[in-house]
């Protein structure tokens, strides 16, 4: 049986509460670990250029912090009761409402700009 997101967050909530941990993690600090994990996340690429290929270990080590914001969300997500899922097509469909296809495509101008 393939793991679904609903397995990895009753993972992630059985690993919390086994340590006693809920008490820590309130919005406001599991939303903090989200933007110090993504800024992890950015030192991997600090300094680097667009065409420079990334070693083995650097993968590796890009991997974890992509865990870790992972983490993170979900653990948010469950605590205010929010399918992550279901947000994501709905933030899906309403980007594809404010960025029609036909008149972005190729063109990075914010939706106010066309």
């Amino acid at each position: 049986m393939e793991p679904n997101l609903q397995d990895l967050v009753d993972r992630l909530v059985k690993f919390r509460d086994e340590r006693d941990w809920e008490q820590f993690h309130t919005a406001k600090n599991l939303a903090l670990s989200v933007s110090i994990e993504a800024a992890e996340l950015l030192e991997h690429f600090q300094w680097t250029t667009e065409d420079q290929e990334l070693s083995r270990e650097k993968t590796d080590s890009i991997s974890q912090e992509i865990a870790d914001i992972l983490i993170y969300i979900l653990l948010l997500s469950e605590k205010l009761g929010i399918d992550p899922l279901k947000a994501a097509h709905a933030k899906i469909q309403k980007n594809e409402d404010k960025y029609p296809a036909d008149m972005v495509k190729g063109k990075s101008y914010k939706y106010n700009q066309y």
